[in-house]
């Protein structure tokens, strides 16, 4: 169902499309989730290590997946917030096209430069081979990663969280049921975990395409284009510096997973564990983002800038009532959090990621707030705030972990957290004062 967000009180409206998104990130994350604690559990630490390892490389792929759908949400949102239905059609069928042929360039890519990247991290050589094995299965479904994005980003725009909910909930069971199945009864190892990702989202990806083709088919709108360079323009606009924005992310997470590395394989397995909890956490304030620019894109369309404003405070609250929960779960039971990645025998991997969680689980209220804030530039189509504000954050973060590193060793590497979204969170907030956004 498609939902019109230029009406309503933003408090309600907000939440009543957010919280399916939110459920849907709840269970994307625990099938994320559960490749770790599986491996981890019935493999080896080691196996958990490798995982892990690979997690930043996929980071980046993930990074053109949601740069993309980004992109096509803010360009589709504007055109429906309008009543442009033709121009809906013909931007969803150009992002669904240009998406399938970007999974399979990145495929290629991935297969070819897999070993290279993990030797280049620094991969210790007792994990290597599960590395690149784990990184190789994952890089053969890039196709399935990209249109699934993109599918979801088209819903999303069109006022539908339910339905990417429901595709969710069926990927994340299944995949569950087939990490059980090849690592626990077949005793695939890391491939195993793998495989069940790929087999999961290939087939939620591909109902999700089939829902989508009868959604837009039931639209109104009279003719369309099923490609349109100037469609693939105007998403390529928001999506490219979107892509950019969490490419930085992902390239400095290479650059912290490098740094990383040089502690050996405990702290790998640690940190890999720990940097899932937090990005549970800070994906569902990204998720109050995503929310926040479709608001924000629908009412620009509608010349309903007052509404927008209003609509930051309503996301900021809301983020907050979300952030508070993560902050006293992963503060007080960081420790017990973390054994469930592990066997009883690993105190060392569940001690590093406990002292990660401690350190940075108390700010998630500043990373939250600036996220937030990030939804509206992007909505708004403010995209060198957006781009520069997300760049301060990286920068200081990579920087810092290697200065911080020097004296405190790793946990120099968790300090690097907090003050770089202390200082982002003041940049954001700075650009959305100035007003500029409201002229783009």
């Amino acid at each position: 169902m498609n939902k019109d967000l230029t009406q309503g009180r933003p408090d309600g409206v907000l939440w009543s499309f957010a919280l399916p998104m939110l459920l849907s990130v709840a269970f994307q994350q625990i099938y994320s989730i559960a490749d770790s604690v599986i491996v981890g559990k019935f493999v080896s630490g080691g196996a958990l290590a490798a995982v892990s390892a690979s997690y930043p490389i996929t980071m980046i792929f993930m990074a053109v997946a949601t740069g993309l759908s980004a992109g096509a949400g803010v360009v589709i949102s504007r055109q429906f917030g309008g009543g442009e239905y033709a121009r809906v059609k013909t931007s969803s069928s150009t992002a669904i096209i240009s998406a399938s042929a970007a999974g399979g360039a990145m495929t290629l890519i991935g297969l070819i430069f897999s070993s290279p990247m993990l030797r280049l991290l620094g991969t210790d050589a007792g994990i290597m081979d599960d590395s690149v094995l784990y990184l190789n299965i994952y890089c053969a479904g890039l196709v399935f990663l990209l249109l699934y994005n993109i599918c979801n980003g088209v819903f999303t725009a069109l006022g539908d969280s339910r339905t990417p909910l429901v595709l969710l909930i069926f990927s994340s069971v299944l995949n569950i049921i087939l990490d059980l199945i090849f690592v626990i009864v077949c005793h695939w190892g890391v491939g195993g975990a793998a495989w069940a990702t790929l087999i999961a989202q290939g087939l939620s990806s591909l109902i999700s395409l089939f829902m989508l083709i009868k959604r837009l088919a039931g639209m109104e709108g009279g003719e369309f284009r099923r490609y349109s360079f100037s469609a693939l323009k105007s998403i390529l606009k928001i999506g490219v510096p979107s892509i950019l924005q969490s490419s930085f992310v992902s390239v400095g997470n290479l650059f912290i997973q490098a740094r990383v590395n040089a502690f050996g394989v405990d702290v790998i397995a640690g940190y890999g564990a720990a940097i899932k909890l937090n990005t549970f956490a800070v994906t569902c304030f990204t998720t109050v983002s995503n929310a926040i620019s479709s608001f924000t894109a629908q009412n620009m369309g509608a010349k309903q800038v007052d509404r927008v404003e209003r609509g930051l405070k309503a996301g900021i609250r809301m983020m907050i009532v979300i952030a508070l929960p993560f902050t006293l779960l992963l503060t007080i039971f960081g420790g017990e959090t973390m054994g469930l990645f592990t066997k009883v025998s690993d105190a060392a991997i569940v001690e590093v990621g406990r002292k990660m969680l401690l350190i940075i689980a108390p700010f998630y209220v500043f990373v939250g707030t600036k996220i937030v804030v990030d939804g509206i530039l992007r909505g708004s189509g403010a995209i060198y705030a957006f781009t520069t504000a997300t760049f301060v954050d990286l920068v200081l973060r990579v920087a810092l972990c290697y200065i911080f590193s020097a004296f405190w060793e790793e946990t120099g590497i968790w300090m690097a957290w907090p003050v770089g979204w202390i200082i982002s969170t003041g940049v954001s907030f700075a650009f959305y004062k100035s007003g500029r956004w409201k002229r783009c």
